[in-house]
């Protein structure tokens, strides 16, 4: 019997805001409960809490962490889900945000970067993103902060050069590469389904354009 997956995006928001409560709870009985969800570079590299490299991509910071992720989640995961199908969706989805994760961790050991530990679905929303930007390059979006529409390739570019700027120039702890990673894996990802299905990828890109 064949299972049908759908609706993933909307499984995927709800499991993200259960794991944020129940974490919370959990934390009120263990404040180190974090250390256990959470991706720290220095512990994966060394063999220590391997499965954070899938429990972090479904914790986040905070309300509003969790608030920015749900909601580019909602949009980009919505119409990105009807576009390629549930299966290809959640398989995208869990690659881009374990990839990212990877990418976070070989800065750590390329660049010697500080152990800094990492929380959030934004490497695999950048991986959503990453698609949508070759497979619908001119529908117009907005950005954070940015009060004017763009073209997806363009946004896409631009947010992830405003979360690098934020990075430089204020300090913010904002896992840049991991970001770098997901969009990778969704570019590449997109690419491919582009050559194995021209003919459908150039109506989808028109329509949307």
């Amino acid at each position: 019997m064949k299972i049908k997956l759908k609706n993933i995006t909307l499984w995927l928001i709800g499991i993200n805001i259960a794991v944020f409560f129940i974490a919370f709870l959990l934390s009120l009985l263990n404040p180190n409960i974090f250390e256990l969800i959470a991706l720290n570079p220095a512990d994966f590299a060394a063999g220590k809490n391997v499965w954070t490299i899938i429990t972090s991509m479904f914790m986040h910071g905070g309300p509003s962490h969790l608030l920015l992720n749900m909601l580019s989640l909602m949009f980009l995961g919505g119409f990105l889900e009807r576009l390629i199908g549930s299966k290809r969706f959640l398989g995208i989805y869990m690659a881009s945000g374990i990839i990212a994760n990877l990418f976070y961790v070989l800065a750590y050991l390329v660049f010697n970067t500080k152990s800094i530990p990492a929380v959030g679905a934004s490497g695999a929303i950048f991986g959503l993103a990453g698609m949508l930007a070759v497979l619908t390059p001119k529908m117009k979006i907005y950005i954070m902060l940015i009060p004017i529409a763009m073209p997806m390739w363009l946004g896409v570019t631009a947010m992830l050069v405003l979360l690098w700027t934020l990075t430089l120039t204020l300090g913010l702890p904002i896992g840049n590469e991991a970001h770098l990673g997901g969009l990778l894996v969704g570019l590449a990802y997109a690419f491919y389904l582009r050559n194995k299905y021209p003919h459908r990828a150039r109506l989808i890109a028109d329509h949307f354009s």
